[in-house]
């Protein structure tokens, strides 16, 4: 689809159209990024948005095991420490 670039003030813009943001899940912002002489227009993703299915995913095969033990107890616990 092409567009026409429109003057804002000292830059130029787009106007998308209403069919397109409904699609793509646009709301009062999205994120724009550069790549390759391209600029990429996307929805604003939460920081954490798909982590509960990937947790469960991981769960179901066994892999959520801690990486670190929840205690660090050992015997110089008892024998090191003056009190």
């Amino acid at each position: 689809m092409r567009v026409k670039l429109v003057s804002i003030g000292n830059s130029k813009g787009i106007r998308i159209p209403r069919a397109v943001i409904r699609e793509c899940g646009f709301g009062d912002q999205i994120e724009m990024r550069l790549g390759q002489g391209e600029v990429v227009l996307a929805p604003v993703r939460s920081a954490r948005e798909g982590w509960d299915a990937a947790f469960e995913k991981m769960a179901a095969a066994g892999d959520d095991v801690p990486l670190i033990p929840d205690y660090l107890d050992h015997d110089w616990d008892e024998t090191e420490w003056e009190w």
